[in-house]
């Protein structure tokens, strides 16, 4: 996600900022393993581990 730099519809602060969210896959010619199957990656989830952090 790209916030543009001139877009007027979000607070200041958050323009020109991106975020990508991935998954880190290892694959095998046993077959594949989901690395970042932990990490959070809803809204929700990443509140949720902030309230903790």
């Amino acid at each position: 996600m790209y916030i543009p730099a001139d877009c007027k519809t979000v607070d200041e602060k958050w323009r020109g900022i991106g975020i990508r969210i991935e998954d880190d896959i290892l694959i095998t010619a046993q077959g594949h393993e989901v690395l970042t199957s932990g990490v959070p990656k809803t809204i929700a989830e990443i509140e949720a581990l902030m309230q903790v952090a």
